[in-house]
C-alpha cells in the first residue's frame, strides 16, 4: 500500500514529479517537460479508446508518456527519444512510478514505423534545431536544415496517416502539421494545440 501512494505522490504536481531526476535534469523542467495538467489535457484528447497507441515525439525525460499512462490506464503510450541520457532517465522514472503501460525508445523518430500508432504528441522537439541558446545539452547536432527535414518529414507521415488521426502539439510553429489536419480545439493561450485528421 505504501509503495501505491507513493507512485500516486509523483503526480501531485511538477514539483513533486520532477523529483524522479537529477538536479540537472529537474532544473530543465519549466522549458523542456511538459507540465502535467498538459500531459493530462492532451492525453485526454489523444485516448479515444481502449488499446489507443500513441507515440511522443522527442519524448525526453518521458514526462508527458508517464502522465498520460497513469490517468488513462487503457492505453498505450511510447515515446521515441535520440538522447540516450534522457532515454536512460525516463527509463528509470518508469520503473520507479510502476507504469506499465509505457515503453521508450531510443533513437530518431525517422527510423521507427509510424505507422504502428494510432495518434501523436509533439512538443516541439525540433525548435532546438532553431534556437540559439537553451538547448538541453551539446550531444547532438542542430541545424535550421535539421528543422526543416524533420518538420517536412513528419508532416508527410501525418498526412498518410487515415481520417481520424489525432494529433497534440505544445509550443509548436505548426510546420509539421500538414493541410489535412483541422484544428479543433486549443488552450487558451494557444500554445497547446489538438488536431484531427480530415
Amino acid at each position: 500500500m505504501e509503495k501505491i501512494t507513493e507512485r500516486r505522490g509523483w503526480y501531485l504536481n511538477d514539483a513533486a514529479f520532477d523529483w524522479l531526476y537529477p538536479e540537472r535534469i529537474q532544473q530543465l523542467s519549466r522549458q523542456h517537460w511538459t507540465p502535467l495538467s498538459i500531459a493530462r489535457r492532451a492525453a485526454q484528447f489523444l485516448v479515444s479508446g481502449n488499446g489507443t497507441r500513441i507515440l511522443d515525439i522527442g519524448s525526453g525525460v518521458g514526462k508527458f508518456c508517464l502522465t498520460a499512462a497513469h490517468y488513462f490506464p487503457e492505453a498505450s503510450f511510447c515515446g521515441i527519444e535520440q538522447r540516450r541520457e534522457l532515454y536512460h532517465f525516463a527509463m528509470a522514472a518508469r520503473e520507479a512510478t510502476g507504469a506499465q503501460n509505457v515503453d521508450f525508445i531510443h533513437g530518431n523518430f525517422t527510423q521507427i514505423d509510424l505507422e504502428e500508432y494510432d495518434h501523436f504528441y509533439f512538443y516541439n522537439a525540433f525548435f532546438e534545431n532553431l534556437a540559439s541558446e537553451g538547448h538541453i545539452d551539446k550531444q547532438i547536432a542542430y541545424s535550421t536544415s535539421l528543422y526543416t527535414y524533420y518538420s517536412r518529414y513528419l508532416s508527410r507521415a501525418l498526412d498518410n496517416k487515415p481520417s481520424g488521426t489525432r494529433l497534440v502539439t505544445f509550443h509548436s510553429l505548426e510546420d509539421e502539421v500538414p493541410p489535412s489536419y483541422q484544428l479543433v480545439d486549443a488552450s487558451v493561450d494557444f500554445m497547446l494545440k489538438m488536431w484531427i485528421k480530415r
